[in-house]
């Protein structure tokens, strides 16, 4: 008597439950690789602003001491031997000389010793009341504080903090005197920084879009869409500095043009790296021209406030340039705008020859797939030719069936390839909004 087997039901179940479980699987393993990138820009946003910001101090701040005599360079002396290196102290011979000084930014502050003998009118007090005036008779001349806030108001501020016990010690209050004041508009001057992250924005989360979406194209088109691009982001931040904020006051056109040099330097260099990081692109514009640029601009804290890494970065990175060329065109009557200048048209460049090795290398790319595709389409020929017979004559039926067999099985390769170039080009659009949801999200 033979015994008829039942279907294994458990087993059908379990192959029900691995296929199943395998979409799943596979959509949870594109995810966590997804999740890489953010936390990755988690990691590099918070020690690059921390770095950078956490604890700032001065390194070697140069201010000056104005006079001539001896007790200028007995103060000069004391007061470098007291900040330990913090301080970089000097002595000018006169006021003007200081304020030259200070419009160069070679010192962020300077102390007026008054002359011996000086003295002022009656002092105005608020101990009878607010505008209460008392006749205390003369007093003692006021030492003054030369500074220059457009420069920077975190320096001037950390110099004032410097000297003002220093008048006190000296029996009389401290002058403040600001010749270079920045635009009423914006009292800090750290409009022009935060004009820079806007600008910065609209550049890099561009790079998402035309490396992205716009990679079926030539390189010579996304270039071309780079440096358009960056036209238009400079109109914007230059509407957003006059007529929207009244950041500044004059010399539009000026900032216009740096505002493009520099928009354009981070498209073309993101637009060239696309070809080769793909959907690592945003991480590395990002550090580029986020973590390492904003953060060594001397937008927020100059150079001398930070560590050294920052202030080396200072000396040619591209966001440096940037504030600081505007800074030297708004306020500074140009002095030293070349040099900034040139540091933006020289990250501008190295993006144009980032966009020729792209383009270099794309050619190479496609040759190589070209030659792949048509030794793949010659393999499959002798595979088909091999499997037809011979043709003759008495079996001509037998030869056209064979011959419209491996016809059919051919329209089934390619329509398998079809399907599977599909699904590429699926994961490639995904790839690509995933992108550009980083890059604008972030």
């Amino acid at each position: 008597m033979s015994t008829v087997r039942r279907p294994d039901h458990r087993s059908e179940q379990h192959g029900g439950h691995r296929s199943a479980r395998s979409p799943h699987s596979a959509g949870l393993r594109h995810v966590l690789t997804h999740l890489i990138t953010p936390l990755l820009m988690c990691i590099g946003m918070g020690l690059a602003y921390l770095g950078a910001f956490a604890n700032p101090a001065p390194h070697q701040l140069p201010v000056a001491v104005v006079g001539s005599g001896h007790s200028a360079q007995l103060l000069a002396q004391s007061i470098n031997d007291k900040a330990g290196g913090d301080l970089e102290v000097r002595t000018v011979g006169d006021r003007s000389a200081a304020v030259d000084r200070l419009k160069h930014q070679d010192i962020f502050g300077a102390y007026v010793i008054p002359a011996k003998g000086a003295t002022t009118g009656p002092a105005k007090g608020s101990a009878g009341g607010a505008g209460a005036e008392r006749a205390a008779g003369p007093s003692k001349a006021a030492p003054e504080l030369l500074v220059a806030t457009a420069g920077s108001d975190t320096s001037a501020s950390v110099v004032q903090k410097v000297f003002t016990p220093i008048a006190a010690h000296q029996g009389a209050p401290l002058k403040v005197t600001d010749v270079a004041p920045t635009a009423e508009d914006d009292p800090t001057g750290q409009g022009i920084f935060f004009l820079l992250v806007a600008i910065s924005i609209g550049s890099y989360a561009s790079v998402a879009v035309i490396g992205g979406a716009g990679a079926v194209l030539p390189v010579r088109w996304r270039a071309a869409l780079a440096i358009g691009t960056s036209f238009v982001v400079g109109l914007i931040g230059t509407a957003f500095a006059g007529p929207v904020f009244h950041l500044v006051g004059h010399g539009l056109r000026g900032l216009w043009a740096m505002a493009w040099l520099y928009s354009a330097g981070i498209l073309l260099i993101g637009t060239g790296l696309h070809t080769f990081l793909k959907r690592w692109t945003t991480l590395g514009v990002m550090t580029l021209f986020v973590m390492l640029n904003f953060t060594s601009s001397g937008g927020i804290f100059r150079p001398e406030m930070q560590n050294g890494f920052f202030a080396a970065l200072h000396s040619f990175w591209n966001g440096a340039g940037f504030v600081e060329g505007t800074r030297s065109h708004v306020y500074f009557g140009n002095y030293g705008l070349s040099g900034h200048v040139w540091t933006l048209v020289w990250w501008l460049v190295a993006g144009l020859l980032m966009v020729g090795v792209a383009a270099l290398a794309e050619k190479r790319r496609r040759t190589a797939e070209a030659e792949a595709a048509a030794n793949a389409a010659a393999v499959a020929a002798a595979a088909v030719a091999a499997t037809v017979p011979e043709p003759t004559a008495k079996r001509g039926s037998r030869t056209v069936r064979s011959a419209r067999t491996a016809g059919g099985a051919g329209t089934d390769a390619r329509e398998g390839a079809a399907d599977v170039n599909g699904a590429a080009e699926a994961d490639a659009a995904m790839d690509v909004e995933l992108e550009m949801e980083e890059a604008v999200g972030v």
